[in-house]
């Protein structure tokens, strides 16, 4: 038998035993390589679904929805501990990885997440810098005291203005909110709801209705009919407010705005009590007396001719329309009709009939 080591070739069965070895660990290898891709495979598989079915279900909110806020350097995990504290969601790989294909730099502010609500979109509401609105309503007719004792109590604002401030104290608080060369802020706000973000100051709610008053009143100057005994749009102003107190009906403010109208050109006092009613400031108890009526002041039109020296309440766009545009007719006086309403008369007598029939009313 020959040598595997012979120096003379013969074919022989050792190199072929040789390399059985190497064939059977080639495929070992082959087998635990394949082993690891199905394992890799399934992994990716598992964690493709569990991302996907992430994705695609909705937040945990309440029917009414949840408020997050977004402090001035919060991260996007600081937000999202927020969401988890109140039980919206889990903060774990998943909103990692979403946040690494759906990058978005947060925007500060107050959010409202109504369901239902993805998590992609809540990414992009935070990105967006869509925050919540809250409103705030300056009422026709409000005088600028309550306006600005409404502003104190609001809940949402930056208060910029102190409480201690008095109203009449209008140049400190005209300075504030760009008007410094106003001296009587009365009537210069214009009735409307204002919409603002969590962290807006209550200074620029007055620079809004301060500057939305203007633009109405320079529209109702420029628009208004000819031949109107008013010299400036102040004075346009000063009437429309008297308007806005003595009625809350729309149908009515352009009649008494004629009668008004009327009694000024007649050289009539417009003997109107709202303005006696200002005129006493807190004094008023809300009883208005013969007293009163005969009590001299700026702003008794009983006692004195031609408009009060200043507005004394928020009129409205209706009111000043209508003391742009007063009403065509011979009607001089009017009361209430008991009904919500007013009578209105173009004689004395016939007035002094409205009044007793008011005066005798069940």
């Amino acid at each position: 038998m020959y040598s595997c080591v012979s120096r003379k070739y013969i074919p022989h069965p050792c190199p072929r035993t040789q390399r059985m070895p190497i064939r059977r660990s080639k495929l070992i290898l082959f087998s635990i390589f394949a082993a690891i891709l199905v394992v890799v495979a399934a992994t990716i598989y598992f964690v493709y679904d569990r991302y996907q079915d992430f994705v695609a279900s909705e937040l945990q909110l309440s029917a009414a929805g949840e408020i997050v806020v977004v402090e001035p350097g919060d991260s996007l995990r600081a937000v999202l501990k927020k969401l988890e504290g109140e039980g919206a969601t889990r903060f774990d790989w998943r909103w990692r990885l979403l946040a690494r294909r759906q990058p978005v730099s947060i925007q500060v502010g107050e959010y409202l997440l109504a369901p239902p609500m993805l998590p992609p979109e809540l990414l992009e509401m935070l990105g967006s810098g869509r925050v919540l609105q809250h409103r705030f309503t300056i009422v026709e007719g409000w005088s600028w005291a309550q306006l600005l004792a409404a502003l104190a109590v609001n809940p949402v604002l930056d208060h910029a203005i102190e409480g201690s401030i008095h109203p009449a104290e209008v140049e400190t608080i005209a300075e504030a909110f760009g008007a410094p060369a106003m001296t009587h802020a009365e009537g210069w706000f214009l009735p409307e709801t204002y919409y603002f973000a969590r962290g807006e100051r209550d200074v620029d709610i007055l620079r809004r209705a301060h500057e939305a008053m203007q633009t109405g009143l320079e529209e109702a100057w420029q628009s208004r009919d000819v031949g109107l005994p008013l010299e400036t749009p102040y004075e346009l102003l000063i009437l429309a407010s008297i308007i806005e107190k003595e009625t809350a009906i729309e149908a009515e403010r352009g009649q008494i705005a004629g009668v008004f109208v009327r009694r000024l050109q007649g050289g009539m006092r417009l003997q109107t009590d709202p303005t006696v009613i200002y005129g006493l400031g807190e004094g008023f108890d809300g009883n208005i007396r013969r007293a009163d009526l005969q009590a001299d002041n700026p702003y008794n039109t009983y006692t004195r001719h031609g408009l009060p020296p200043t507005p004394i309440a928020l009129p409205g766009q209706e009111s000043l329309r209508a003391a742009a545009h007063p009403q065509e007719g011979d009607a001089l006086y009017f009361v209430a009709d008991g009904e919500g309403g007013h009578t209105f008369s173009s004689t004395l007598e016939e007035h002094e009939a409205a009044v007793k029939k008011l005066i005798e009313k069940p």
